[in-house]
């Protein structure tokens, strides 16, 4: 008589990432066709999750997918509401947005093989995408990402989450899209701030695995800053590219060990957005984490001094800030509080602590360990750039 089963499951996911403009035009077939693709359902239905700041700047937005589908009756079913809800990191800190899409999905009798389509910026795509995957264990999801940062970096990743405890993304489920589509035209009304946010995941991604990339946005740096749309588009291909091809390839699309390359200058920048109470957007704390590894790279005799200046110099051009007076908070042992994101960010995976850092422009490595006195000396170094600035 056996005393155990063994099986090997083998799930098989399909990642698919568009780029499109205008989406809704009644000309362009794009969101029809993938919507009719793979589906049981006769006539699928769809509910629409928006992010409210979206309608405010493209008033024609609301009416034009409302045209959409009803040009498209025969294929596609909207079901009669279309949810605007709250965009930014706070709508992660409460569960009325994730009720509010779980009371509509039960309200409109949509079934697993109906579609939630959330078009946002990246943290109501979290939301959206977290109350997908866990209503009746997994509505279709389909992302429209319409800011820099969700169209490069936070649409096309394969994960979700909402905040918790004070923490980032401490709910949540890996659970891929059944769809990205990247509507170029969703980025014209974005202010200022949103429009460089996502070019620090891009300068991301270049520097732990793709020196041409990160050469590609420092000569185009100057465009960049006057936002561009061909250096844009280009940058969001390619970071999404690479996204993609390390979800695909890297060995551990659901990070069941314990690294996470692709969050590089990503353990204080969640602390520090929690220690700013979000004040601080995603895309600067990034930035401002990013610097801080460098540093330490450097630091470490890791990486050389004028690359990590290089570095420092092209973030700085792109408009992002490197100090934030978070970094110098310390708890009632005299302890920097930004050092809590250590553990955090251990704790997040599971393991070892492992973070990404710098050999080389385009080569990252892992460590498993991070001096507290150089991440300190580190930050004084940031504190003593900002003062020259």
């Amino acid at each position: 008589m056996k005393d155990s089963i063994h099986a090997s499951i083998a799930v098989s996911y399909e990642h698919q990432v568009h780029f499109t403009r205008d989406i809704f035009a009644p000309a362009n077939p794009l969101l029809a066709t993938v919507l009719a693709a793979r589906t049981f359902a006769r006539i699928p239905r769809v509910l629409f999750v928006v992010d409210e700041n979206l309608p405010s700047a493209q008033p024609q937005l609301i009416p034009a997918i409302k045209a959409y589908f009803a040009s498209r009756s025969v294929q596609l079913e909207l079901v009669n509401e279309i949810l605007c809800l709250p965009g930014g990191e706070p709508a992660k800190n409460h569960p009325d947005a994730v009720r509010q899409i779980y009371s509509a999905i039960e309200r409109h009798g949509l079934c697993r093989h109906c579609y939630v389509v959330a078009m946002g910026g990246g943290a109501l795509l979290d939301v959206a995408g977290f109350a997908s995957a866990t209503a009746h264990r997994g509505v279709r999801h389909v992302r429209l990402p319409s800011t820099v940062l969700s169209q490069n970096d936070a649409g096309v990743g394969v994960k979700n989450g909402i905040n918790l405890f004070g923490k980032k993304n401490f709910v949540g489920t890996f659970a891929p899209p059944f769809a990205v589509i990247n509507d170029f035209n969703l980025l014209a009304t974005l202010p200022d701030r949103e429009k460089r946010a996502g070019f620090i995941e891009a300068i991301k991604v270049a520097l732990i695995r793709d020196r041409d990339f990160f050469e590609s946005i420092e000569h185009n740096q100057a465009r960049l800053r006057a936002f561009e749309l061909p250096a844009v588009e280009d940058l969001i291909r390619r970071c999404a590219e690479a996204h993609v091809r390390h979800i695909a390839t890297g060995g551990d699309p659901f990070e069941l060990g314990s690294a996470r390359p692709l969050d590089f200058g990503h353990w204080a920048a969640h602390k520090l957005e929690q220690l700013s109470g979000f004040r601080i957007h995603h895309g600067e704390a990034v930035a401002i984490g990013i610097a801080l590894d460098v540093i330490y790279s450097t630091l470490a005799k890791h990486l050389d001094a004028d690359s990590a200046e290089r570095i420092l110099n092209l973030i700085e051009a792109l408009g992002f800030e490197l100090w934030a007076d978070e970094l110098e908070l310390r708890n009632i042992k005299r302890k920097l509080k930004v050092l809590d994101g250590l553990e955090e960010f251990r704790e997040h995976l599971g393991g070892a602590l492992t973070v990404t850092l710098l050999k080389s422009i385009g080569q990252g490595f892992e460590v498993h360990e991070m001096d507290p006195a150089r991440v300190e000396e580190a930050i004084q170094i940031l504190a003593n750039r900002s003062r020259r600035t």
